[in-house]
């Protein structure tokens, strides 16, 4: 099996075809797992063949798939597990999967997909891109330690704009662009979940000026706008958002890896089993190297510009964008959406009922914010309400990301 081909895109679209002929053929609710998959691999009529039922009931899928692997992961994704294969006189998925690919009759000039290369193909060019936003942020930061008054707001509403392009630049390109793979291995545009950039954007813009505006409005404050510097009424916090777009580049080194080292796995492993238990301290591996790397970048950027790191929060908000990231990449929008959308409320909602508790009546709201603050500071609002939702995906990427249909498909699917 290691030696067969995979492609990420021809078992989206048998996936598709498959779960499209569900609403003409009755049979097709094999597709669910639980009481439905009965239905799937039930015993068929005595003297007919059973692999030959189940062709017949995923005709497109292996139609449409480019090697066995293909299968495999669709019929994964249609509840069939090593047990239901089991009852098709197989010791696995996989072996079940080569079967039907051997025997399905297939014209080689229609095939949709040719076949590609079982790992991932990455340029140089994401990993350059990956580098820019963390130059582009240290270059806006400069600028407004240099500049004063108008000039200023000038300069940090270049740098934010400039960073913010460079980042979009390097979702679109690379290991952690989303989006369905073409046969040149680029990607076209894929379904984004609604609200996820504008959550991520709190997220970000919280971590700039969130802790200063918390502590300053626990204070009473604050008594002024915020003006770039540190000292200033509303202080601005540069050291984590340099830290967080320096990670970039690590973060794309580490989807790159995962992607690799996983579809490695997905071809060498003989059950789903097999494969799941391979993944997952791959995937906890990766993780806890990423926060090694954004720590140490954190720490370096604090001593550069002699402020606090805000090790906590900085990495419990660089844990939950990059799990969110690599879910969405494997096709998983729902969940990020979720736990990055609960993470932005949480703050929005902090610092709301410390302003609401000034209204007559109204202290006892204010009260869980203050203690919290008093406790671990203005930053253990982010860093409980990120390090929660990050804890959520870990669990969550954990469960998905180690189905092997979550590496033969192409994203957005889900």
């Amino acid at each position: 099996m290691a030696a067969k081909d995979t492609t990420a895109a021809g078992v989206s679209t048998s996936v598709r075809a498959s779960s499209g002929a569900a609403g003409s053929a009755p049979a097709e609710a094999s597709a669910s797992v639980g009481g439905s998959s009965r239905a799937a691999v039930g015993a068929p009529r005595a003297g007919a063949d059973p692999v030959k039922v189940l062709m017949r009931r995923h005709r497109d899928l292996c139609e449409h798939a480019v090697d066995p692997l293909e299968i495999a992961a669709g019929l994964e994704a249609h509840g069939v597990t090593d047990r239901t294969a089991a009852r098709f006189r197989h010791r696995d998925v996989f072996s079940l999967a080569e079967e039907m690919y051997a025997r399905i009759a297939r014209d080689a000039e229609t095939a949709p997909y040719p076949r590609t290369t079982d790992e991932p193909r990455t340029g140089l060019v994401p990993f350059l891109l990956a580098l820019l936003p963390g130059a582009l942020c240290a270059a806006g930061l400069a600028g407004l330690r240099l500049a004063e008054g108008r000039t200023r707001l000038t300069v940090a509403a270049a740098a934010v704009l400039a960073v913010a392009l460079a980042v979009r630049a390097v979702l679109r390109r690379g290991p952690l662009a989303t989006g369905v793979r073409r046969p040149s291995g680029d990607r076209a545009p894929g379904a984004r979940p609604p609200g996820t950039r504008a959550w991520t954007y709190w997220l970000v813009g919280y971590a700039a000026l969130g802790d200063g505006l918390l502590d300053a409005a626990v204070g009473g404050g604050p008594d002024g706008l915020p003006d770039g510097t540190v000292t200033g009424p509303w202080p601005l916090a540069a050291a984590p958002v340099l830290a967080l777009s320096l990670a970039c580049a690590p973060a794309v080194l580490t989807a790159h890896l995962f992607a690799v080292r996983a579809r490695r796995r997905l071809t060498a492993s003989r059950g789903l089993d097999e494969f799941a238990a391979s993944v997952r301290p791959l995937l906890l591996g990766l993780f806890a190297l990423f926060l090694g790397a954004l720590a140490a970048l954190l720490a370096g950027c604090g001593a550069v510009l002699h402020e606090p790191a805000g090790q906590a929060q900085v990495l419990a908000l660089g844990a939950l964008l990059l799990l969110a990231r690599l879910l969405t990449v494997h096709g998983f929008t729902h969940a990020p959406a979720v736990a990055l959308g609960a993470a932005a409320a949480a703050e929005a909602t902090a610092q709301a009922s410390v302003f609401a508790g000034r209204l007559p009546g109204c202290d006892a709201l204010a009260v869980p914010v203050d203690t919290v603050v008093a406790a671990w500071g203005p930053g253990g609002v982010p860093a409980l309400a990120c390090g929660a939702a990050a804890l959520a995906l870990l669990v969550h990427a954990a469960r998905n990301l180690s189905r092997a249909s979550a590496h033969a498909r192409t994203e957005g699917q889900r």
